[in-house]
């Protein structure tokens, strides 16, 4: 089979698996009377991503192939996503926090390294192959996003998305993603004098860069922006399901399919990745960052002003097509800069810390804080006052934006 193609299938399946669940796993909680704990469930892959990649990273480095590695991890993520989904089956509502939090939690922590892992892999096979990476690789990541969208389909139709079918869907989709990797090009164990110890794997060594007063700006907003990032994958399909208690709505397409309708987001991802070279060169850093921070102003803004019927329906779209400017602009647009204004010799470490800064410490207070004020909003009978939640996370996006265009001034790259 042609390489592309199976690096191609790789990535379908590693998305595939966080699709199944991460967009409606809120239904559920939802569903068994854990409404107020969905902010935990999203703010433990967090947790777990500002460790657990470093960790694996010199495991994949040192001892185990990074293709094979990556089997292990789905192997164990799979097994632990069957037994929350089994306890959740026989548990039913009477399911307990702390149980199901700990299965889910073990499950992601071995699920979120194996994202840097797949690209890994990908890196090296093409590599070897002697392909141009920068070239021949975002084709084959957007499979990624396709994978992901495809689970969301999938488990929307079949009825999965409020109940423990989800997880069960993800475990499949990691086993055979476990059984896969056995056709995988392998991949070498890195020279031992190149093998990164625990501050470069960490980007503790990029600390440094809070020396530079760009850089310390630049770091501390990427964190203060990364609180957005899994606010509306916790919250969005709950509230739009939340209009089935209204009669006008109860039977439109948004409410009885709102995982489809929030793939949107994922198919607007996957166009606005190729915005990104042009509005860089166009615009610089700043720019795009500021596009970025006000696209999260709109996102949530016409989340809370939207409905699922004629024409409200329209606002929850534009919602969703403007994720790919409010993702994909600040993520890889940032990367980028990081990249370009970091010295070579810690230029890995400012990655990582990044991705600790942004995915790791600001999605985690991001989740924390964003169930914290559904809770403020959530009146005795659980009804949550769902307009105001939106607002107060555009309000939150708007001062974080503003103060960003008036304090950054970065050098032109």
């Amino acid at each position: 089979m042609n390489l592309k193609i199976r690096l191609a299938l790789m990535n379908f399946l590693e998305f595939a698996v966080w699709g199944a669940y991460l967009t409606c796993m809120g239904l559920y909680l939802g569903r068994i009377g854990m409404a107020s704990e969905i902010g935990y469930f999203f703010a433990m892959q967090g947790l777990v991503s500002i460790f657990m990649p470093a960790l694996i990273g010199i495991v994949a480095d040192k001892w185990i192939p990074a293709q094979r590695l990556l089997g292990y991890c789905h192997l164990l993520a799979g097994l632990f996503m069957f037994a929350a989904a089994y306890y959740g089956h026989t548990a039913g509502e009477s399911a307990q926090f702390g149980v199901l939090f700990l299965l889910y939690s073990v499950s992601v922590a071995f699920y979120m390294p194996t994202i840097a892992l797949v690209n890994s892999v990908a890196y090296n096979a093409l590599t070897k192959a002697g392909m141009d990476i920068v070239k021949d690789f975002p084709p084959i990541r957007v499979f990624g996003t396709v994978g992901f969208i495809c689970s969301m389909w999938l488990v929307d139709l079949a009825g999965f998305k409020d109940n423990e079918m989800q997880f069960v869907t993800s475990g499949v989709l990691s086993i055979v993603l476990f059984l896969y990797t056995y056709t995988l090009p392998a991949c070498p164990l890195a020279p031992k004098d190149q093998v990164k110890s625990l501050v470069d794997a960490f980007g503790l060594r990029a600390f440094t860069l809070f020396k530079q007063k760009d850089m310390a700006i630049f770091f501390i907003f990427s964190s203060l922006l990364g609180v957005s990032l899994q606010i509306t994958n916790g919250f969005a399909t709950p509230y739009i399901e939340s209009f089935k208690a209204i009669p006008e709505y109860a039977s439109t397409f948004g409410v009885q399919h709102a995982n489809i309708l929030y793939s949107l987001s994922q198919v607007s991802e996957t166009f606005c990745i190729l915005l990104i070279p042009f509005f860089m060169k166009r615009y610089g850093i700043k720019q795009v960052m500021l596009i970025a921070m006000f696209a999260w102003v709109l996102r949530f803004g016409f989340l809370g002003m939207g409905n699922p019927g004629t024409p409200g329906v329209l606002l929850f779209i534009f919602s969703m097509l403007i994720y790919g400017l409010a993702f994909d602009f600040f993520n890889i647009s940032g990367s980028l800069f990081v990249d370009r204004t970091t010295d070579p010799a810690i230029r890995s470490s400012a990655q990582g810390l990044f991705m600790l800064m942004t995915n790791g410490l600001g999605a985690s207070i991001g989740s924390i804080a964003a169930q914290a004020v559904v809770n403020a909003n959530t009146a005795a009978d659980g009804t949550v006052a769902w307009t105001t939640v939106w607002m107060i996370f555009s309000v939150y996006a708007l001062v974080v934006g503003v103060v960003f265009a008036l304090v950054f001034h970065p050098k032109k790259i």
